[in-house]
């Protein structure tokens, strides 16, 4: 009989299987189905622990809202922690809230430290990343900071492709409460667009508390919601810091549902592809990319399941929406109205109608005054509103050294420099609309503007600025304006009655040298073409270092900062991370910046930007305009995301035939191209000292130009005898030394992990 029973149940649940996978046409189980519609799948949990997790994020596979087309979910685990209770991740993140209504979820990442560990004598470092890649998430700039903690430390960030830091000292200074300024601490903005970082304490010498710091036992570096963090100094000399926020730090994300824009989205309803399904739902564009979806106005709850958005009842909320009379809820609206005998005030207060004792004359007149009063009073108010405007614009003008750049001006005579204001590049860019952007990067954003007289430009907005660079400004730029060189991007003018001040630059209508070697589907790049961008822009390299005075240092060589214009002729641009070259040879920066892949490993432990930094990092370009690879290749095995390593090891197997573009490499040219990228591997040697400089390097790559005559191609026997003679002239100019892949530091540098 028992067994019977057994029987009758399991033939009944395999009934109502097969049942349900016919209802809803697909082989697997309903929930899947219904996390493709947008709906929450029945016996899925709402919450983990004490956190909400709504629609479209779910626990478990078949709980989260999986977008077409696409490789992430929403998916979130539930998961058992060491004190039993349960709480939600992702990818090892402890995630402690999730709002639908602002497109936000709030993580806890770990804080990165590097610490004193008396038993061994020795430091210790944790280096924590995040990567949410592949996910629907961005880490906000808005909301989060970067932060550096410590004495005598030196720390650096990789995010996505940019690398920015600081250095930190007690030495001499004496810490103090909320002041994260630079003395134990420091605080620096996070890039826009960003879903990946990675810290890095790269030099051990200089990040030892024990010897320059007693009684400083830790360095940190951490991402953290701008709101949850105040420096104290007790962080210092303790592990407090790390103590309280129990080894991780809260961090405030973005998301959206896919990349695609609400047009494009809207297209795609019939595959379930369209998120926004409840009715009184609208679809938000997100400025970074991709869009979320808001109950419409005068509702509120979730847009991403059918019937989520509901009406609110405002006349249940009188804080929110104020109405002292007759409140009527209304579908999406309400309606506030008055008793009969009074009337509106405020759109929300009722006032009893008074019958007036004074002659209707009286209160003409009263109200005439009234409105001149009203009338007079506003003028006063907008006209000192628009003195202190004009005096806040005064004050960054004096700031940034704009009386000095005037008078500079006017005794050098024939400097075709201008000074603009803020209206006039307002008018240029149309207010700087996103429509407008050329392109975005670590230093600021640049403009497409059109000046009085259809005179075409690029108008760069910095995004900051230190102290010490501001009373310097207006001297550098006088200095900038004076460059005239046909391979260097000419500098037009600036705006110094701003907070930040923003450049102008002539615009050059090509693209950039990134996008003219990097582009799958561009044209056939010849190696004449190749060699003569790379001349031309170290030409112009060389004008900075020798020729200006005082002489300029880029430190932001890329092949992204190289322009094009139409005849593809080289115009170097973005002097975002320039400097002068110092008078004091001890000069240090305390805020390191350029590029992942592209930066002098010799900078970075340094902290001092020289003529050398520039040529290591044209020996990078060189290296793109030989292979046609990106400097770092985040995808790729651990020993082969950085270019450099990648080639140096190529060179030392014999190997380089293999690494070469296969549109310039042949028979012919072998030998030429392997003489070619022994003069990048002169520009990557780790000590500046043992570098060519870039007139040496000119002077090389105009050898080169001579040989690519056509010419020289009839008689191959004479053009490697010609070779041969130029590599012996070159090893008796500039050793080539050795760059060693063995050093650990090194390595952790040029492959930006």
């Amino acid at each position: 009989m028992r067994k019977l029973r057994y029987y009758r149940l399991l033939f009944g649940r395999l009934v109502l299987f097969l049942l349900s996978s016919i209802s809803w046409g697909v082989p697997a189980s309903a929930t899947a189905a219904d996390a493709l519609a947008g709906q929450r799948p029945g016996g899925c949990p709402s919450k983990c622990g004490d956190v909400d997790i709504p629609f479209p994020f779910g626990i478990g596979e078949k709980c989260a809202l999986q977008p077409l087309n696409t490789r992430y979910d929403f998916k979130i685990d539930c998961l058992s922690t060491h004190d039993g209770t349960r709480k939600p991740f992702f990818r090892y993140n402890e995630v402690t809230k999730i709002s639908v209504a602002e497109g936000k979820a709030w993580m806890n990442m770990n804080i990165s430290s590097y610490c004193y560990d008396s038993s061994s004598g020795t430091m210790k470092g944790k280096s924590e990343s995040a990567d949410f890649s592949d996910s629907p998430y961005w880490i906000s700039d808005k909301d989060n900071k970067i932060v550096v903690i410590g004495c005598q430390t030196f720390a650096y960030m990789t995010i996505n492709y940019v690398v920015t830091g600081c250095s930190l000292t007690c030495e001499g200074s004496t810490p103090a409460d909320g002041a994260c300024t630079g003395v134990g601490c420091c605080q620096l903005d996070f890039p826009k667009a960003t879903w990946y970082y990675s810290p890095h304490f790269p030099n051990e010498n200089y990040n030892t508390s024990k010897k320059t710091w007693t009684g400083s036992p830790c360095s940190y570096m951490t991402v953290i919601e701008t709101t949850a963090f105040r420096f104290k100094k007790s962080y210092l000399n303790s592990t407090v810091f790390y103590d309280t926020h129990r080894g991780v730090a809260p961090v405030a994300l973005d998301w959206i549902i896919t990349y695609d824009h609400c047009d494009r989205a809207k297209t795609n309803k019939a595959s379930y592809a369209y998120a926004c399904i409840s009715e009184n739902s609208d679809c938000v564009d997100e400025p970074k990319g991709g869009y979320r979806c808001k109950c419409s106005d005068g509702y509120q709850g979730n847009p991403y399941i059918q019937g989520g958005c509901q009406d609110i009842d405002e006349c249940r909320d009188n804080s929110t929406y104020p109405c002292m009379g007759i409140c009527k809820n209304m579908v999406g609206y309400y309606t506030c109205s008055c008793n009969e005998g009074s009337y509106m005030v405020n759109n929300s207060t009722c006032v009893p109608n008074q019958k007036s004792a004074f002659p209707a004359k009286h209160v003409i007149g009263g109200s005439v005054g009234l409105v001149v009063l009203v009338i007079s009073v506003t003028c006063a108010c907008f006209i000192k509103e628009r003195r202190k405007l004009q005096h806040i614009k005064q004050k960054y003008f004096r700031q940034h050294g704009g009386l000095l750049l005037f008078e500079e001006m006017k005794s050098q005579q024939g400097v075709a420099f201008k000074i603009f204001s803020e209206k006039e590049l307002q008018q240029a860019t149309n207010k700087f609309d996103e429509k407008q952007v050329l392109g975005r990067g670590g230093n600021g954003i640049v403009y497409k503007g059109l000046l009085k007289g259809n005179i075409e430009v690029a108008v760069k907005r910095c995004m900051t600025m230190d102290d010490q660079k501001k009373k310097e400004f207006g001297k550098e730029m006088l200095i900038l304006s004076q460059i005239n060189h046909k391979n260097i991007v000419k500098l037009l003018g600036c705006c110094l009655e701003v907070e930040v001040p923003i450049l102008v630059y002539e615009y050059i209508p090509n693209r950039t040298l990134f996008h003219l070697i990097h582009d799958n589907h561009g044209p056939c790049v010849s190696l004449h073409t190749r060699l003569r961008i790379a001349q031309e822009s170290a030409e112009a390299l060389a004008y900075l270092h020798s020729c200006a005075s005082p002489p300029i240092f880029h430190g932001d060589v890329k092949s992204s900062n190289i322009l094009l214009d139409a005849n593809l002729s080289a115009k170097v641009s973005d002097f975002g991370a320039s400097i002068l070259a110092p008078t004091d040879e001890a000069q240090f920066v305390t805020l390191v910046q350029g590029t992942c892949g592209y930066l002098d490993p010799e900078y970075m432990q340094t902290c001092q930007l020289t003529d050398k930094s520039d040529v290591y990092s044209f020996g990078v370009v060189l290296l793109e305009l030989l292979t046609r690879k990106q400097p770092i290749n985040l995808v790729a095995s651990e020993h082969e995301k950085s270019l450099t390593m990648r080639f140096l090891t190529a060179r030392n197997e014999n190997k380089l035939e293999d690494i070469f573009d296969f549109q310039i490499k042949n028979n012919n040219n072998l030998k030429f191209l392997q003489d070619v990228a022994e003069l990048a591997i002169q520009c990557l040697e780790m000590s500046g000292v043992n570098r060519p400089s870039m007139k040496e390097v000119v002077e090389k790559l105009s050898m080169f130009m001579k040989v690519m005559q056509p010419w020289m191609q009839q008689n191959m026997e004479e053009f490697e005898n010609f070779l041969g003679e130029m590599s012996m002239v070159n090893s008796q100019v500039i050793s080539t030394g050795n760059f060693s892949t063995e050093d650990s530091d090194v390595t952790a540098l040029v492959s930006g992990r």
